[in-house]
């Protein structure tokens, strides 16, 4: 089976892994920070914390933007169920608001009709590794006083309006999955520009413990003395896997190249096909493609699904709407609350996209495809 998507390793990714092994250290060590040093480069220089997945980074970043019971979190539905889910386990009511049809992001006025006075944070997800409308959206939180949030799972190393992905919101979150365009086998990590917020999300991913005399209520006790102050969890990232995430991050441009290179020859490929749908791209936005998200027409995703997988091609479906989830239809979300993510869903079918996919593998996607879609 064709997978859609892949981890690239090197003999470099694994020397680095074996260094650390040798080494004294496997958990928290200097790994941890040249990994975090190393990825603050491709924020544009917003300090980073490695964590344990995605989905801890974005708990971390609901956390750190202050969330709670009774607050609201407004959100795209077209993206995986843990950005929704984790702003519901700090007891967050999840707003989901509508998509723009042709990139699948979030949709700034439908964003601003869905915030309101308990809104305390506007999350945006970049799908398939395009980056969201942040300017709009920026507007939006700050007129809700809201925080903003970057769900950049799939983005690393993208670029909107000529900053990257990692300066556009007040948080960022991304995930280094081996299906990610740079992986540390499981990991995420969040990007945290102001220093109090960073401090606290600091905390929550090492059990929320303080061990700064100078910070602590009851000090003097000696060096081992620390502190829980709030609860946090132990969502630290180890040495072996910030290593491999490290040396990953060498190649990120290189992923990117090559990632781009695949996508300019399936939309060429690809280019007027019939019942096809291609992804959109803003001309002020320079992708890190994770997914190459097609609409296929006329109600026949299904069929075409069903029919590649059995050619041995691993095609996929990003995603369900969130609120589908049983989860989500026990707490009172139904059908119908975002038609345009709901159209896309119905049509969407993401084809195999990863650094190792030979031309020759491309073109047996694409003649697979058009066979289908042509019988």
């Amino acid at each position: 089976m064709l997978p859609y998507g892949k981890q690239s390793i090197s003999d470099d990714d694994v020397e680095a892994v074996v260094e650390v092994l040798r080494g004294d250290w496997l958990t928290t060590g200097p790994a941890v920070g040249r990994f975090e040093a190393e990825l603050a480069r491709w924020t544009g220089g917003v300090p980073c914390l490695a964590v344990t997945s995605g989905t801890a980074a974005l708990h971390v970043a609901y956390v750190a933007a202050g969330v709670a019971p009774g607050d609201e979190v407004v959100t795209s539905p077209l993206t995986f169920v843990a950005t929704a889910a984790t702003a519901a386990l700090r007891g967050a009511r999840v707003v989901f608001a509508d998509i723009r049809p042709d990139t699948g992001t979030l949709c700034p006025d439908a964003a601003s009709a869905a915030v309101s006075g308990r809104t305390r944070a506007v999350t945006a997800v970049d799908y398939a590794g395009h980056p969201a409308d942040y300017d709009e959206l920026r507007e939006v939180a700050t007129r809700a006083g809201a925080v903003l949030v970057a769900d950049a799972a799939h983005s690393i190393g993208s670029t909107y309006k000529g900053l990257p992905v990692g300066r556009l919101a007040d948080l960022t979150t991304f995930s280094f999955f081996p299906t990610k365009t740079v992986t540390t086998a499981e990991g995420g990590a969040v990007a945290v520009a102001d220093p109090e917020r960073f401090r606290r999300a600091a905390r929550f991913r090492n059990h929320g413990l303080v061990r700064d005399p100078a910070e602590q209520r009851d000090p003097g006790h000696g060096g081992w003395h620390q502190e829980v102050h709030e609860f946090g969890l132990n969502y630290r990232l180890p040495d072996v896997l910030c290593a491999l995430g490290a040396s990953q991050l060498r190649r990120l441009a290189a992923f990117r190249a090559r990632r781009a290179e695949l996508v300019a020859r399936y939309d060429a490929l690809l280019a007027g096909v019939p019942g096809l749908t291609l992804p959109a791209r803003r001309p002020y936005v320079e992708p890190s493609w994770h997914l190459y998200p097609v609409r296929v027409r006329d109600g026949r995703r299904g069929e075409v699904y069903d029919r590649m997988r059995a050619a041995g091609i691993g095609v996929q479906v990003n995603y369900i709407p969130a609120y589908w989830h049983p989860v989500f239809e026990d707490l009172g979300y139904r059908r119908g609350l975002c038609p345009e993510a709901e159209a896309y869903y119905a049509e969407q079918l993401s084809l195999p996209l990863f650094p190792d996919l030979s031309s020759a593998e491309q073109d047996r996607v694409v003649e697979c495809l058009t066979s289908i879609l042509g019988s």
